[in-house]
């Protein structure tokens, strides 16, 4: 009998065959991968670094531009009421005030309409309605805010002037918010061109969550015997976090709105219980004064003013984003 040839250290012919190949050993500090996918990753994720890098850099050069008046005010910047700048007194109080005042009238105007709209777009319409209406809609956010604000200066301002206003003194007069001489500019004014220029916000966002919940649920309650308006109120509960998510960020839009409310808000810093008197808000503050500011303190109080709406805004969007992120998240993996 032939004995195979010994090959290799000792091993046969038809072992050396069968082995695997070698491979070369590594070695160190060689790059593995395509080039190409190397410099992708890298380049976009130094984009997100030096996105998220501007949001902190806006924050420090707000708070080091404000830094005279935050030391020389304190807290009771946000709290006084004097806005003096001939004596470099100021207080923020009556911007604050007016902020909030035109974005809570805008959101009582806007959500009711926004989710009428969304629930009729995504459970009632048919196609061939609702998306033309749905492209409507979302047209209206494209509207640039100055066109928004001549538009409520010679239309809007007006109609409240010689319409609203005093039909609301006559018939709610004996209410605070409804007494006083109808100028026209003011707190009313400003909520309603805020609540039109919201409201495409609310509905798109509304709609979307209310059709990321499953066909299930509606089918599930007309095979139970619902009627429709009763199918529809299950999908508004299962979808009321969502939509409180798109109400705070048309809230962060309103809140950060600017020349559409200078032009129409009346410009006046004062706090008045009446929605007809004029006022101011931080927006519109910031864009009227900033290029009128003489003093190294005048300067320093208007930037506060927006290091306070910066993070106000920052913090509704936020909020909005997480809630809107939860409740689609939570359907999609149901589906």
């Amino acid at each position: 009998m032939d004995i195979p040839a010994k090959l290799d250290n000792g091993r046969s012919g038809s072992e050396v065959a069968t082995a695997p190949p070698r491979t070369p050993p590594k070695k160190r500090g060689t790059f593995r991968g395509n080039v190409g996918d190397f410099v992708f990753k890298h380049l976009t994720l130094l984009f997100a670094v030096m996105v998220f890098s501007l949001v902190f850099l806006m924050a420090y050069e707000m708070y080091s531009g404000s830094r005279l008046s935050i030391e020389k005010f304190g807290l009771s910047f946000i709290t006084n009421t004097t806005w003096d700048p001939v004596q470099d007194e100021f207080g923020a109080l009556p911007f604050i005030f007016g902020t909030v005042v035109s974005s809570m009238l805008a959101l009582i105007i806007a959500v009711p309409l926004s989710v009428g709209v969304a629930m009729f777009l995504s459970e009632i319409a048919p196609i061939w309605l609702s998306r033309p209406v749905s492209y409507l809609v979302e047209l209206l956010a494209a509207i640039p805010s100055i066109v928004y604000g001549l538009w409520g200066i010679f239309v809007m301002v007006p109609w409240i002037r010689t319409s609203l206003e005093p039909f609301l003194s006559k018939t709610l007069g004996f209410i605070p918010l409804f007494r006083g001489a109808p100028y026209g500019f003011g707190m009313l004014a400003a909520g309603f061109i805020l609540a039109i220029m919201i409201l495409p916000i609310i509905t798109s966002i509304s709609r979307d969550v209310l059709k990321a919940i499953p066909n299930l649920q509606r089918e599930a309650a007309l095979a139970l015997g619902a009627t429709k308006w009763e199918t529809t109120r299950i999908i508004l509960s299962s979808a009321r976090s969502g939509i409180f998510g798109a109400t705070l960020l048309g809230l962060g839009r309103a809140v950060g709105e600017t020349m559409a409310v200078t032009m129409v808000i009346g410009n006046r810093p004062v706090i008045s219980a009446s929605l007809f008197d004029p006022g101011h808000s931080m927006a519109s503050v910031i864009a009227n004064e900033f290029t009128e500011a003489t003093s190294d303190m005048y300067v320093s109080s208007l930037v506060e003013i927006a290091l306070v709406l910066f993070f106000v805004t920052m913090v509704l969007n936020a909020l909005a984003r997480i809630i809107v992120w939860s409740v689609t998240r939570k359907y999609n993996v149901a589906k």
